[in-house]
């Protein structure tokens, strides 16, 4: 016999007086309450235990149509929020809407919601910025994830007047006389402490979001300042040698789409650790 959920299987409800001595729904309970999404729980009318296993598929498959429904629905007014009135709209590629739609009915995170809605109303205005392969990736990045991406971009840079991020991680010694005698080459700014430990580097990487390989500039110039642009803030920097280059991680053509719908603030412990380590190497205004 099927075990199926309750009507009153309802999740435990805590109050703030209560809630130190009441522990979470166990893990069984929570196990039960899956079977609402599998047709295995009595509603209204219906009732699992009386049911055929082609009622019950019948049921679930109802019940998940609705909730695609629902998805596409708040997707859309979402959206329809984003549009502006006085702005020139273009009818979207089909091919595109089509897969647009397919994908964002699956999207249940009301979060994540926001950001598919945002990037239809971006498409009804400026077609282009996103392909399928991005909309691909982005049905396939959880909130957590979406919640990392967002400290990385919190600490990226556009350097000088490129349009791509960058991740700097630190900077290096190209070598001479003078690093004959230090011990390291290399000064990184570490930026787990910040929030971004490797793992979440390496989680961005298998979502398609960063280059795996760690990258690096071209020696910088001594005669030439490098402009660090983070959100709103800007500093400018001058290496005190002509032996140092950065290094860094770049963003994928996705990661830097997705990069325009994540909402973001600049770390400002990020910055101001940073500027205190680069401050023996470079001058910083």
């Amino acid at each position: 016999m099927v075990e199926t959920a309750s009507d009153n299987s309802a999740p435990i409800k805590q109050t703030a007086q209560d809630s130190n001595k009441t522990a979470d729904p166990s893990a069984r309970k929570k196990a039960l309450l899956l079977g609402k999404m599998l047709g295995l729980a009595s509603e209204d009318d219906y009732r699992a235990s009386n049911a055929s296993i082609g009622e019950r598929a019948a049921f679930r498959a109802q019940k998940q149509a609705c909730q695609y429904q629902q998805n596409l629905e708040t997707i859309y007014k979402i959206a329809i929020s984003h549009t502006p009135s006085d702005v020139t709209g273009v009818d979207l590629d089909p091919d595109w809407a089509h897969q647009f739609f397919q994908l964002a009915e699956q999207i249940h995170n009301r979060k994540m919601q926001e950001l598919w809605g945002r990037i239809l109303a971006n498409e009804i205005t400026s077609p282009g910025h996103f392909s399928l392969r991005t909309l691909s990736t982005l049905k396939q990045l959880t909130h957590k994830e979406a919640q990392i991406l967002e400290k990385a971009l919190g600490m990226s840079v556009l350097v000088n007047n490129e349009t791509r991020l960058k991740l700097i991680i630190g900077f290096k010694y190209a070598g001479g006389l003078s690093q004959l005698f230090k011990k390291a080459n290399s000064t990184s700014i570490g930026l787990s402490q910040f929030g971004l430990p490797y793992s979440n580097i390496l989680t961005l990487v298998e979502a398609g979001i960063l280059h795996r390989s760690e990258l690096e500039t071209g020696l910088l110039s001594n005669k030439t300042p490098i402009h660090f642009s983070l959100s709103e803030i800007k500093l400018r920097l001058t290496p005190k040698s002509g032996q140092l280059f950065f290094s860094y991680y770049r963003f994928t053509p996705i990661g830097d789409e997705l990069a325009q719908l994540i909402h973001f603030n600049t770390d400002k412990s990020y910055i101001k650790a940073m500027k205190a380590l680069f401050s023996h190497d470079f001058k910083i205004d």
